[in-house]
């Protein structure tokens, strides 16, 4: 990696530790399970799930919630949030809508000034697969690394016949409808409204969000490491002079 090991960004989340390096001049991301070993150190840092008291991490190097200028961001706004409605913003230079499909599918408005404009929450595929196994007596949980067994392609049947495939389907299904409607909704306000989707779930969303979208709104950009993208522009190796 270019920089070092100094060269690294973390955003901390609520089920993985999320990083972004340098390699060849390009910021490239990965994730890893939470530890609460030593890491090794990094440029800067941010959190919105727990902080491990053992991974050691320099408080000087934590990027906050008030160092995100995301205008009128409330005191309550994850962080994740605020970095990835504002980086959207400023590339698209206009009102956007940023889908955040993780731990918890979120969705956060950023108006044409830049302003937060609110935002939904819903519980993201993971965690409403283990719900509805943990609610009743014969569905199937997912598998340890949150994915479902037999979960289908794209491409694969819409009407799946084994359960655990039914699930995920109509989990997936669900969410990608909940971001059109929203979608839709924001642009009868703002039809200059743009649409970007990022998180662990995004690639799974995207082809299901563009075919509800269609021709009636902006097509979704798919931005998988958006958060660490924002943090490192925010934090980066040589300060900027304007943002």
């Amino acid at each position: 990696m270019d920089g070092g090991s100094a060269a690294r960004w973390l955003l901390i989340g609520n089920s993985r530790w999320h990083w972004a390096g340098l390699q060849d001049g390009e910021l490239i991301s990965w994730h890893a399970a939470p530890t609460s070993a030593p890491v090794e150190p990094v440029h800067a840092w941010a959190a919105v799930g727990p902080v491990p008291a053992g991974a050691d991490l320099p408080q000087e190097r934590r990027l906050l919630l008030a160092d995100v200028p995301l205008r009128e961001a409330p005191p309550w706004l994850g962080i994740d949030r605020a970095l990835a409605g504002w980086l959207a913003w400023r590339e698209r230079g206009g009102p956007v809508l940023v889908a955040d499909a993780g731990t918890v599918l979120s969705l956060t408005r950023v108006d044409g000034s830049g302003r937060f404009a609110g935002g939904r929450l819903m519980a993201g595929l993971a965690l409403q697969l283990r719900a509805m196994a943990a609610g009743t007596q014969d569905l199937p949980p997912p598998l340890p690394n949150g994915a479902v067994a037999d979960l289908p392609d794209q491409g694969a049947e819409s009407w799946p016949q084994e359960t655990a495939a039914a699930m995920a389907v109509g989990v997936r299904r669900g969410m990608a409808a909940a971001v059109v409607a929203a979608t839709l909704e924001v642009a009868q306000r703002e039809p200059e409204v743009g649409l970007v989707l990022t998180g662990g779930d995004g690639e799974q969303l995207l082809p299901l969000i563009a075919e509800g979208l269609a021709d009636r709104a902006p097509v979704p950009l798919l931005r998988p490491a958006l958060c660490l993208e924002a943090l490192a522009a925010l934090r980066p190796l040589r300060p900027e002079r304007d943002r």
